[in-house]
């Protein structure tokens, strides 16, 4: 009697890069019949380590994601990346859509503005530049390193910019101090930096999640303003609001 041949692993391809996505390819990792590999952008110079197998950098493309996951033979995606990645997040649903790959996006939910918090809502960077004069002179911008130029014609503003890693050469931005850091972040160390720098106003993304939501916590503690700059719109697709509905998702196609 022949043996039955091995069942090959399915293959899942995690485009990473947000603490949901290590948490993900973590429990992944536990599980039998199952080989992960993550893809990070490569923004920053010491990412998380990460189990399974990793790729850095861009695709190039919607044509070169698709070749990638034919000659890998990827069998799921997982699209677990920063809410305002929105190109490469259009590229994978192009990429699985030409090559019938069944993809999830995991979304987190975005922030709420509750009681006591006072949001100024901007549909983009630049829309958050404008409303910083007269609003305040000291200002914490916890935005992407690719967004900073919006706010490189505001010389009366003086800027706290908090980065992953130490910026290789001068931002665009003309009064600045950089504070380096990786979340999360807790209410106490972000109370501490707000009264260090007199901060008066903060900008930011609404990223959603717990890792970064102690500056918004704070801000409201403190009565300081928050220009919100909303997510672009997604396009109509399989969604996961946690982790633990993207495994439930994973599971049903294993």
């Amino acid at each position: 009697m022949s043996e039955s041949p091995l069942r090959q692993p399915k293959r899942i391809l995690l485009l990473g890069g947000t603490g949901d996505s290590r948490l993900l390819a973590e429990s992944l990792a536990e599980r039998a019949g199952v080989e992960v590999i993550s893809s990070l952008a490569g923004r920053t110079e010491q990412p998380a380590t990460l189990p399974g197998g990793l790729r850095i950098g861009g695709f190039g493309g919607v044509e070169a994601l698709a070749d990638y996951l034919v000659s890998e033979r990827i069998d799921l995606l997982v699209d677990a990346t920063h809410p305002f990645a929105a190109r490469i997040s259009d590229n994978a649903e192009d990429a699985c859509r030409r090559t019938g790959t069944p993809r999830l996006l995991l979304a987190r939910p975005p922030w709420r503005e509750v009681e006591g918090d006072t949001w100024i809502r901007v549909p983009d960077a630049e829309a958050a530049a404008a409303q910083l004069p007269g609003l305040a002179e000291r200002v914490f911008l916890s935005v992407g390193r690719q967004e900073l130029e919006a706010f490189s014609d505001l010389p009366r503003v003086q800027f706290l910019v908090r980065m992953v890693d130490a910026p290789r050469g001068a931002l665009p931005l003309h009064d600045y101090q950089v504070v380096l850091g990786r979340g999360p972040f807790d209410e106490n160390g972000e109370r501490a930096l707000f009264l260090l720098h007199g901060i008066q106003a903060l900008v930011t993304r609404n990223s959603g999640g717990e890792a970064t939501y102690a500056k918004i916590a704070v801000a409201r503690e403190l009565g300081v303003p928050v220009v919100m700059i909303e997510r672009p719109p997604l396009r109509e697709q399989e969604t996961a609001a946690s982790v633990e509905e993207a495994l439930d998702w994973i599971s049903a196609r294993l």
